[in-house]
């Protein structure tokens, strides 16, 4: 029986690994510094990466060349968990404390720009040409005028946000992670209009993307391990697809009408939309463990993620007995990789 099960679950993993995408690239690009969030900014072909300080080594905003994953440039002295882009604007933005300002051409340094709150989730917003930074305590959004730097406002979204997404016009989505909903927010009036209820369906959600086409929501969830299928006009849960451990990011790529959630566990579950009532688990790809957030490079189609190769945990013989996890160990030095997955 021992045996047959093990046949089942090894056919499963075959199963779900067929498919179109596999990856293409790892580059292992190094550097100290812990790592959360990755941002691809198509347009001026340039990935971000917000890096923290380690040993000595100061935050900053590490710079690729989003074709060839070559270092272009940084931006020192800033300790933040994500950066996002204002093309209209030609800013880039980080999430830290204070929140940075940079020139996306020179890559110089602008300002920085006071924020309360603990900055964590960040994104821009161009119907409005506002940049969000989310916070898990008060103030759980500042808003920012890409164009000057000027602090526009803030909104109370009930809870700890994670990840956001727009219509672009003028409404957001912001999953909150500690109270398993989705806040709807009015960009105009800065205000939040609903909250949908995941109703168990899903809980602990920390990604969460879109169909502006069809009004579709995609928010991945840790508790259960779902990614819950959403109307966006009425909160309605169209229907729930498993995924992978440990989400913490998802995208949704117009193009070929796939929703992507990646996971600690080194998975990423991409779900196809067949129509707006019928989605189905295409493929489950094999990326690498610890790569839980991605970005997607709409120009190509590539999606990209950030990991680390970590030492063994040095976990007591008796907490290995009770079950537990005993933390994780040190990164491994210039371990530091980029994974791109494509077809």
């Amino acid at each position: 029986m021992r045996w047959f099960c093990l046949c089942l679950a090894i056919a499963f993993i075959g199963f779900a690994q067929d498919g179109p995408y596999k990856v293409l690239k790892t580059a292992k690009v190094g550097g100290a510094g812990g790592f959360d969030y990755v941002y691809a900014d198509d347009a001026g072909r340039r990935l971000y990466v917000a890096r923290g300080g380690s040993q000595g080594t100061p935050g900053r905003v590490s710079v690729y060349n989003l074709d060839t994953l070559e270092l272009v440039g940084e931006i020192p002295n800033v300790s933040a968990h994500g950066a996002a882009v204002s093309s209209k604007s030609n800013r880039g933005f980080a999430s830290s404390k204070p929140a940075a300002m940079w020139d996306t051409k020179t890559l110089a340094m602008i300002k920085t720009i006071d924020v309360d709150g603990g900055p964590d989730g960040i994104m821009h917003d161009p119907f409005n040409d506002r940049v969000y930074i989310f916070s898990h305590r008060a103030p759980n959004a500042t808003l920012i005028n890409a164009a000057d730097g000027s602090v526009v406002g803030t909104i109370d979204l009930g809870g700890a946000p994670e990840q956001a997404a727009t219509d672009g016009k003028g409404k957001l989505y912001v999953d909150i992670e500690d109270k398993d909903n989705i806040a709807v927010v009015d960009a105009k009036t800065m205000t939040v209009t609903a909250h949908y209820d995941l109703a168990g369906k899903g809980g602990t959600c920390a990604g969460l993307a879109m169909d502006v086409k069809n009004q579709i929501l995609f928010a991945t969830c840790r508790n259960p391990q779902n990614m819950v299928i959403l109307n966006a006009a009425d909160g309605k849960i169209i229907t729930t697809l498993p995924i992978g451990q440990g989400t913490d990011g998802a995208v949704f790529n117009p193009n070929t009408m796939e929703a992507f959630s990646s996971h600690s566990d080194g998975t990423l579950t991409i779900v196809k939309e067949n129509s707006p009532t019928s989605f189905v688990v295409e493929q489950t790809v094999q990326t690498m463990r610890g790569a839980k957030t991605l970005t997607l490079d709409r120009k190509t189609g590539h999606i990209l993620l950030i990991a680390a190769e970590y030492a063994a945990p040095p976990t007591p013989p008796k907490e290995e007995a009770k079950g537990g996890r005993g933390g994780r160990g040190q990164m491994v030095p210039d371990s530091f990789s980029i994974v791109v997955v494509g077809k």
